[in-house]
């Protein structure tokens, strides 16, 4: 090992050290059994199953009963710990830019009837283009993103959304919040490109981009393939009458005879689709109307920004593939700009991995939790685990299964990462202080029922004062492409 190599692993000790013992002091109560609890789910061999198998672990050296207590009323001090997490080295685009995604995934509760606050959740059915809604505590979350091909991410906030929240209100601020925490611990200077956040369809992107206007901050999202945007307005001829005109001519997303030659256009070879074509047309926007997210606007805006078309050759599944349509907040972009932004919303999907792991190996929503604030409170202690993780990659071993290929040190996955964290941990002493002897309490006596049976909630559905039959009086006339959405089938691990 060289001398450099010295230094990387020292560097990379003191700085899980450091936020070991900053996520210490955020744990306000119960400090000590949170701390081990944490400690457990990176050290316990396989996947978490259930949170009292963690009290099996060495590193957890206190019974079921205190880490039950310490789930249901310990206190974490979410605002330094979301500090402490963007304190620690942000992974960074090719070109030195932070790269921001956010998405939502849903706890799933069904069968919890006894749990409030319950909102129904869009989850994909097993047949094709099939959707079911069920009752969960859906979170949003931030994680800031890798270049080139990798599962990691770095996750610095999970907001769960509350029944009746706007998801694109919610979004903003957290967002907001979120590039504010970077601007204020230095890794964002004046100077610097500006931060690009990335969203897939579902959210708002001209809404999006409007209200972080004042921010270092670009918008790419993936918009519906039955969209309708706007080119900008003329010259107004001498001696006309009436009102300028504010809207140009039509760009419909299903009919190629209303798009026109292309600004840019781009030919790319991957891996896995063959041949890539990336289209792209600047200075386009939506036409808002004075509805929803608009209504108390003094005026409506005219947010223009630039349409990304990508189509590839085929799929790995052999469906027929369908392009994808972006639109980002910038506009007189360049071919470089346009070959970057395609292939950073492709890295957008690298969250998809982060929320597999959460679930599937560290047993984020495995607990039957009854209390939503409980559940936040594990959720942070997941996330403070998978961030010890990605600040332990530098320190881990390859410890390989016989039928596993060997990977090099930056190219360990989380899982690999895991596996040797309990030799890690060995050279980072816990804060945490030794337990001291007590007795279990004596419990409800035997043949006593609970006579004060849990509260039943029912789960939030949101209702519109349109009824069916208004709302089929009420539909549009007015010719245009048929609504097809992009759907499930589009390229979402297309690498190069």
């Amino acid at each position: 090992m060289s001398v450099r190599d010295d230094a990387v692993r020292v560097e990379a000790l003191s700085v899980l050290s450091a936020f070991r013992e900053q996520f210490y002091r955020c744990l306000t109560a119960r400090a000590d059994t949170l701390f081990e609890v944490t400690d457990a789910l990176l050290c316990t061999d396989g996947p978490v199953r259930s949170p009292v198998d963690l009290v099996l672990a060495p590193e957890h050296r206190r019974g079921h009963g205190a880490m039950y207590a310490a789930l249901e009323r310990g206190r974490i001090d979410i605002d330094r710990l979301r500090l402490a997490l963007t304190a620690t080295p942000m992974p960074r685009a090719a070109d030195g830019r932070l790269v921001l995604a956010v998405d939502v995934t849903c706890w799933l509760r069904p069968e919890a009837h006894t749990s409030p606050e319950r909102i129904l959740c869009h989850t994909y059915g097993r047949g094709k283009d099939q959707a079911i809604m069920i009752p969960g505590w859906p979170y949003s979350v931030v994680v800031a993103l890798e270049t080139g091909r990798s599962s990691w991410t770095a996750p610095l906030d999970a907001v769960r959304l509350l029944p009746g929240a706007d998801t694109a209100t919610v979004t903003a601020d957290q967002l907001r919040g979120v590039i504010g925490r970077l601007i204020a611990v230095g890794h964002w200077q004046p100077g610097d490109l500006d931060i690009l956040v990335v969203v897939d369809a579902g959210y708002d992107v001209p809404r999006l981009a409007h209200v972080l206007g004042d921010l270092p901050v670009q918008v790419l999202g993936r918009m519906r393939s039955d969209r309708v945007l706007r080119r900008a307005a003329g010259l107004r001829t001498p001696g006309t009458n009436g009102r300028p005109p504010r809207h140009g001519g039509e760009f419909i997303f299903g009919d190629p005879a209303t798009w026109g030659e292309p600004d840019h256009t781009i030919s790319a070879e991957t891996r896995l689709y063959g041949p890539a074509n990336v289209h792209a047309w600047g200075r386009l926007h939506p036409r808002l109307t004075r509805r929803a997210a608009w209504h108390a606007s003094a005026g409506l805006p005219i947010i223009e920004g630039t349409v990304i078309r990508l189509e590839v050759a085929r799929l790995p599944s052999g469906a027929i593939p369908k392009p994808v349509w972006l639109w980002w907040s910038g506009t007189d972009a360049t071919t470089a700009d346009v070959d970057r932004l395609w292939q950073a919303f492709l890295r957008r999907f690298d969250i998809e991995h982060t929320f597999r792991l959460l679930k599937q190996t560290l047993g984020w929503t495995s607990p039957k939790i009854r209390n939503p604030h409980t559940a936040d409170r594990w959720t942070w202690l997941i996330l403070a685990a998978y961030t010890q993780l990605r600040l332990a990659r530098p320190l881990a071993t390859d410890l390989r299964r016989p039928w596993e290929k060997p990977l090099p040190p930056d190219r360990l996955t989380p899982a690999r990462v895991r596996r040797g964290f309990r030799h890690l941990r060995a050279k980072n002493p816990s804060p945490a202080a030794a337990p001291k002897p007590s007795r279990p309490g004596p419990g409800r006596p035997p043949g006593r029922p609970n006579t004060q049976p849990a509260p039943r909630y029912d789960v939030h559905v949101v209702r519109t004062n349109t009824s069916w039959a208004d709302a089929k009086k009420s539909k549009s006339t007015n010719p245009r492409p048929r609504r097809r959405d992009c759907g499930s089938n589009g390229v979402s691990g297309l690498t190069r």
